[in-house]
């Protein structure tokens, strides 16, 4: 299985751990889950809108940017990007994908997977919490 979240704008100001970059509470949430739902063959990848595939441990430096606002083609262009990565990872695309992420994070990249699931997609960001910290039992 491979779960898949996405970037935010919140960050600490200095260079480290993917992991530990991001601090928004939203992100800190999905990550909790996606380390509850998943195993050690597992693999968790955020993806972010400057680097593509990161996985926990890379190290990167902040930076502001976002898929949020970026036109078809820009999007499209991140997508690629992140299934070469994807590819150098030797990941198998017939696993099943979990995208914790907002849709301009997923939908171009899910469509290489056949067996995918959105379960925060269609909330709003206040859902998507309270939706997480149901699955956390907080």
């Amino acid at each position: 299985m491979i779960v898949f979240i996405s970037c935010v704008k919140s960050k600490l100001n200095q260079q480290t751990t993917a992991e530990n970059l991001y601090k928004s509470d939203l992100f800190r949430k999905q990550l909790k889950y996606a380390k509850q739902i998943t195993t050690k063959d597992d693999h968790i990848y955020i993806l972010s809108a400057k680097y593509g595939v990161l996985e926990l441990d890379d190290i990167v430096s902040p930076y502001e940017l976002t898929l949020n606002n970026m036109n078809k083609l820009k999007l499209k262009q991140w997508a690629y990007k992140c299934v070469k990565q994807l590819q150098e990872k030797e990941i198998d695309f017939k696993d099943k994908a979990i995208f914790l992420t907002g849709k301009p994070y997923s939908q171009y990249l899910s469509q290489l997977f056949p067996n995918k699931e959105f379960p925060l997609n269609d909330l709003s960001f206040g859902m998507r919490l309270k939706q997480l910290k149901e699955w956390l039992n907080e």
